[in-house]
């Protein structure tokens, strides 16, 4: 029945006739959409009772009058400035870095006033693939994806590029953003602070990164971000400033931190331009996951070069994990395992850690005290969390989840992720399953980490690095970190794949 329906199908379709042969040296255009679409291509024959005195008078007529426009349209086109696209997807390319390469270019990268989109993306090392004497289950574990056939394009359309020079100019309006959050959650703000900003049409102040109540992390932007490469790397698309203007700090500042989820372009040019038109500055707070995940085309590429290209490690965090990645990589494959055991999760999710009631006690009475923290439904019991999969996976689920996924007892497994609540004894059941665990603690050198101890986000960015670089990494309890590591994994692959 399938191949019936198929032919039936192929039956009724027809092909448009072949474009004219210099189609292609005409730049696409809705002038060169309308002249040669299928329909104006295909010329009407000439009536039997034609008053004509020749039968092809009427086709001369309309090969002269197409000849003609299309003359016109292409004098007119080299009358209009072009601008030329900031990153042609044809001409994206990266080198794959070598063992002892770092994992992000950035040779003569500081010296440039614009730098490449080809080279300012974090890119993994190489991919070890299936070596050794492995079983075929351990040999499909660490082969790896094809890349879904996802290229990276950033060519932003002519419109885009028209109004860019007025928006990345703009000296009067402003937008201050404070971010929230893990350091995934304020990746996630600084990328939504930068589209809105392109929607209004307003400079952005460098990103304030709010105080972390649970981790007592004061890290400011800076301390995790390089702000010139940020700076450079969106030069092009939306004017980034480190402080406001004199002229502004007495300015009205209204906080707005009552928005709504999934909101459009639309909904914040009706909202917030008239404001900052009249009073200069606008400042957002609470902006997490808020902005639609719909987006016009243009505001979608922006937003992904804001991600995965201009949000670049602060150099010593990079460094570092640069160093504490190679450490691990040249030692053979290696899987990144996310794990969500730290204290807070506990709290926030409303679960049962597994480890006993002399456990379960701590969280039940932080959450009690604090019950601000807990996120999600608040009517399920720990029961319907678990069930729902609300709950983050134990040291014990964990191996068996790798057991069944087919990794190899032997195979080193990273950690990354913070202090396991319960320390030693809540890794024990994986660590029994695969001794071969392995966390940044023990792979930095004395000294190494001991300027960001307290300091979440630059911990977290150090694990982010090593991720990146892993053949497998598994999320144990999703998250902003398994999205961003998912895309980034996708882009590395088509990275080589074009190359």
């Amino acid at each position: 029945m399938a191949k019936a329906r198929n032919l039936k199908a192929s039956t009724f379709t027809t092909n448009p006739p072949p474009p004219p042969p210099f189609f292609h040296l005409l730049p696409f255009t809705p002038l060169t959409a309308f002249l040669f679409s299928p329909k104006t291509l295909r010329l009407r024959k000439p009536k039997l009772c034609s008053n004509s005195k020749h039968p092809l008078a009427v086709p001369i007529f309309y090969l002269s009058f197409l000849f003609s426009i299309t003359f016109l349209g292409i004098s007119f086109l080299t009358l209009v400035p072009s601008y030329p696209p900031l990153l042609p997807c044809s001409h994206f390319s990266s080198p794959t870095p070598s063992p002892t390469s770092p994992v992000s270019a950035t040779n003569g990268e500081e010296d440039n006033d614009r730098p490449s989109l080809s080279t300012s993306a974090m890119v993994p090392l190489p991919a070890h693939g299936a070596f050794g004497n492995l079983s075929e289950v351990e040999r499909e574990f660490w082969q790896q994806p094809s890349g879904e056939k996802y290229r990276p394009c950033l060519d932003f359309s002519l419109g885009y590029r028209r109004i860019s020079p007025r928006i990345s100019e703009e000296k009067r309006r402003f937008l201050v953003v404070v971010a929230s959050g893990g350091l995934n959650q304020q990746r996630n703000q600084i990328v939504d602070a930068v589209v809105i900003a392109r929607i209004l049409g307003a400079a952005l102040v460098v990103p304030v990164l709010q105080i972390n109540l649970i981790w007592g992390d004061e890290s400011e932007f800076s301390d995790i971000f390089d702000v010139a490469h940020f700076k450079r790397t969106l030069q092009a698309d939306v004017r980034i400033v480190s402080s406001l203007p004199s002229t502004h700090l007495m300015s009205r500042q209204t906080i707005e931190n009552k928005i709504p989820h999934d909101i459009t372009p639309q909904w914040i040019h009706s909202r917030f331009y008239n404001q900052l038109k009249r009073e200069g500055l606008l400042v957002l707070k609470g902006l997490d996951s808020k902005l639609s995940k719909n987006l016009p085309p243009d505001l979608q590429k922006l937003r992904c070069k804001v991600a995965f290209h201009a949000l670049r490690f602060a150099a010593p965090i990079r460094e570092l994990g640069n160093r504490l990645t190679k450490r691990m990589w040249i030692e053979g494959p290696y899987i990144a395992l996310h794990l969500r055991l730290e204290k807070d999760v506990w709290v926030r999710t409303g679960c049962l850690t597994g480890l006993g009631p002399e456990y379960d006690d701590v969280i039940t009475n932080v959450r009690e005290s604090q019950p601000e923290y807990l996120t999600g439904r608040l009517n399920m019991s720990y029961t319907q969390r678990k069930l729902a999969g609300l709950c983050p996976l134990n040291a014990l689920e964990i191996a068996r989840f790798l057991k069944a996924l087919g990794a190899p007892r032997g195979a080193r497994i990273y950690s990354a992720g913070g202090e396991a609540f319960g320390g030693s004894r809540a890794l024990q059941p994986l660590v029994d399953e695969f001794p071969n665990l392995v966390t940044k603690e023990m792979l930095a050198r004395d000294g190494e980490l001991s300027p960001y101890m307290n300091k979440a986000s630059a911990l977290a960015a150090i694990d982010y690095t090593v991720s990146l670089s892993s053949d497998v990494f598994v999320p144990l309890h999703g998250g902003n970190m398994g999205r961003a590591m998912q895309v980034l994994k996708i882009f590395s692959i088509s990275l080589r794949l074009i190359k």
